[in-house]
């Protein structure tokens, strides 16, 4: 029943977008006097890429404080706070740098200890349903968390962070959840994910000990959300082009180049880049494999198909105690799919918005620059893992033609995806 009614749902409102864009589209001047004129299906699909700053933030249901203002204000200050590392010297902002692309620049990330993966940025996570490049949270709060505690990020551990929030942030913790609970008792370090020693100082709290340590390291994260879904992108030259050729303004359109549109086109078209980069964010916040090659050959990530198991044990999922959601809520969470063999080698589809300033690419750095990049896909090879979803030249049909490039192809597709620059917009 629940399903069927979520499929409902979801179709009622794929329809009611699709009758906005062709309303949209059908309200458009005539194209015929443009630069650039476009068939009203490429028309409609340009609209659903266009980014509107206007548009409301997407609700999380599992986070009832991510609306609030002191919260953001905690979670910026915590965001922002090196204490909250073992070495006292790491902060989320060491990696997500504000005064960047809210990451690093480098091909794996670089905590108290050297990561494996790359580090995304956080503009537009809040509207993701699972984040990391496998998908292993499906909260922005619950994916704040994960660094914390993790041996080569912060390198922390839950019970120094509440006897950190004790000493320095009792006030504004109070505004936002209420007086923190006294716990006068706690150890110096104490985890369930820590040393052998962290781990045994755990065990020995009280049941309910653990619970409210548990409670406001949840609530660490959701003041952390409340922060970055306030980190957005804002318009592109892109975005500009849209808006000038929905309106027939062929002057706009010289916003971008003439090897821009054609890359653009390509985008659409024979690139099949849309397939997976569409919507706003130029994500379908789904995972696929693509054959990137690994950053350790000899033992290739699992990615997506490691992740499922995680997250449905984590006790900070959208269904455990410390969510603010109720059960039917957590619909991504309820019908997931466990044993997709697709998921093997599967990764995260990133946003392309920004795309160009954020070098290097792939979930390990793998490639430096998006000529790189469009030249994969192009060539296609196998998955050193699981099956690539891409069809190499030559081979028969599948559920995807091969993407057959020329190499003007390839300058043209780089040239375009630089035009999805914008701004990032975050809170003063």
């Amino acid at each position: 029943m629940m399903k069927s009614r979520l499929k409902a749902v979801v179709a009622i409102g794929g329809a009611l977008m699709a009758i906005a864009l062709a309303l949209r589209v059908s309200a458009s001047p005539p194209q015929s006097a443009l630069r650039d004129p476009w068939l009203p299906d490429d028309l409609r699909t340009l609209a659903s890429l266009q980014l509107d700053p206007s548009r409301p933030r997407p609700a999380d249901p599992s986070n009832a404080y991510e609306a609030s203002g002191n919260a953001a204000s905690l979670g910026r200050a915590l965001f922002s706070d090196a204490r909250l590392s073992r070495n006292g010297r790491v902060s989320c902002a060491s990696c997500h740098q504000p005064n960047g692309q809210f990451e690093d620049g480098r091909p794996v990330g670089l905590g108290i200890a050297t990561g494996t993966r790359r580090t995304m940025p956080v503009m537009g996570a809040s509207g993701a349903p699972f984040l990391f490049w496998d998908g292993r949270k499906d909260s922005l709060w619950s994916q704040a968390l994960g660094p914390m505690e993790d041996a080569a990020e912060h390198g922390g551990n839950r019970v120094r962070f509440v006897r950190i929030m004790q000493a320095n942030y009792a006030t504004q913790y109070a505004q936002v959840f209420g007086p923190l609970p006294a716990m006068p008792a706690l150890p110096t370090d104490a985890s369930p994910l820590g040393t052998q020693e962290e781990r045994a100082a755990w065990a020995a709290l009280p049941s309910a000990t653990r619970e409210q340590v548990n409670r406001v390291f949840a609530n660490m994260g959701k003041a952390i959300a409340a922060y970055e879904s306030r980190v957005r992108y804002g318009p592109s030259r892109f975005d500009r082009y849209v808006g000038s050729t929905l309106a027939a303004d062929r002057r706009g359109q010289d916003v971008l180049t003439a090897q821009e549109v054609r890359g653009l086109r390509l985008f659409l078209g024979k690139g099949q880049c849309i397939t997976c980069h569409n919507g706003p964010m130029l994500s379908d916040q789904a995972f696929h494999n693509t054959g990137i090659p690994p950053l350790n050959p000899a033992r290739p990530e699992r990615g997506r198909a490691d992740a499922i198991p995680k997250l449905l044990r984590d006790e900070f999922n959208c269904l455990g105690p410390f969510s603010d959601a109720s059960p039917e809520q957590c619909a991504e969470l309820n019908f997931l799919a466990k044993d997709d063999p697709a998921h093997l080698g599967a990764f995260r589809t990133p946003s392309l918005r920004n795309v160009a300033e954020r070098a290097p690419y792939m979930h390990a750095g793998q490639f430096a620059t998006l000529t790189d990049v469009v030249r994969h896909y192009a060539k296609a090879p196998p998955a050193a893992i699981g099956t690539s979803e891409l069809a190499p030249a030559g081979e028969a049909p599948g559920s995807r033609q091969a993407i057959r490039l020329s190499p003007q192809d390839v300058e043209d597709l780089a040239a375009f995806l630089g035009t999805l620059t914008g701004t990032i917009d975050q809170p003063r």
